[in-house]
């Protein structure tokens, strides 16, 4: 992976942005390195948000939250509607506040589109009203994946060249603003890159593709041993919600369904999280400002930090 190490102009204050596909290692190391800097880390795992799915997210355990303060930690519930416009309102807020007594905030995770809404803001899209949302919901199931398209193709030809076709939920949210605001998704989203009063440094943490579908694999069956399938239970009448729809959960659901044998659930799992690992590296080798490290480098990242001027080091205050 290509490196670009070339600085911005300097500010008083850093954002230390750690990343990586899901399964390779972040939360550990992502403490060690906050402890280093005696800072708090503000998660961006867009699923660590809700309480109620603790062991299918690989949420930090409680001693690895006693070590350092996080936010955003089972701060919500599954029956919240949560965005990532509103996530980075809510961050950009919060840093504004940790930056009075802290010159180095971590911020840690593999949501591609909750990093990006920090580091460089998203559009402001108009927010979707419950009957919207819900009559286009209706539309999507009644009519099916091939309608949504083709009215996405007449409403909005040039975003329908750019969209993953296969991703019904991004598809239909476009309809959704297309529909309340009578103009093509495209022509509201800008992609401009928003400016921040913060240096952001981004290190990114990979392993070879062997090592990280071991550890993958790994991770499922240790979530399967830890009670996943009783986590997921109690929630089985509400698996429709956006929240439940999501790796980890929902191939269980189909397995509650009657649709695939638990086993086959499990290797499903698997290999969704493997995809989705995938999926991430796709998104994150697109970015050309992030310094690429085996999570187990933890010497080499450090160093690096200290080379980079852009990181300060200490705090103005103990958290």
């Amino acid at each position: 992976m290509e490196q670009n190490e070339t600085s911005p102009s300097l500010k008083p204050t850093t954002l230390l942005v750690l990343l990586g596909p899901t399964g390779v290692g972040k939360t550990e190391t992502s403490i060690r390195l906050a402890e280093h800097f005696k800072c708090p880390i503000v998660s961006s795992d867009s699923r660590q948000l809700y309480r109620e799915l603790k062991i299918g997210t690989a949420a930090p355990t409680p001693e690895q939250l006693r070590r350092v303060p996080h936010f955003f930690v089972g701060t919500h519930s599954i029956f919240d509607h949560y965005s990532a416009g509103q996530y980075e309102l809510d961050v950009i807020k919060l840093l504004n506040e940790l930056f009075l007594s802290h010159k180095v905030v971590v911020l840690a995770g593999g949501s591609m589109m909750y990093i990006d809404a920090v580091c460089n803001g998203i559009d402001d899209i108009p927010t979707v009203d419950q009957e919207t949302r819900h009559r286009w919901k209706q539309i999507f199931e009644e009519k099916g994946s091939g309608f949504v398209l083709d009215e996405l193709k007449k409403l909005d030809p040039v975003y329908y060249e750019q969209v993953d076709r296969c991703n019904f939920k991004r598809v239909v949210h476009a309809l959704e603003i297309c529909d309340i605001t009578g103009r093509p998704f495209s022509d509201i989203r800008t992609g401009q890159k928003k400016e921040r009063p913060f240096n952001i440094v981004k290190i990114g943490f990979t392993r070879n593709r062997e090592e990280l579908y071991e550890r993958i694999n790994a991770r499922v069956d240790e979530m399967m041993a830890e009670g996943l399938l009783e986590e997921a239970a109690p929630f089985y009448s509400h698996r429709h919600l956006n929240t439940l729809n999501t790796v980890g959960y929902k191939e269980i659901y189909e397995y509650m369904d009657g649709k695939r044998s638990l086993e086959s659930a499990v290797e499903l799992i698997k290999q969704d999280s493997r995809r989705y690992a995938k999926k991430q590296l796709s998104w994150f080798n697109r970015d050309q400002d992030i310094r690429w490290f085996h999570p187990d480098q933890l010497d080499e990242i450090l160093k690096f930090c200290g080379a980079n001027s852009e990181v300060a080091s200490g705090t103005v205050s103990e958290y």
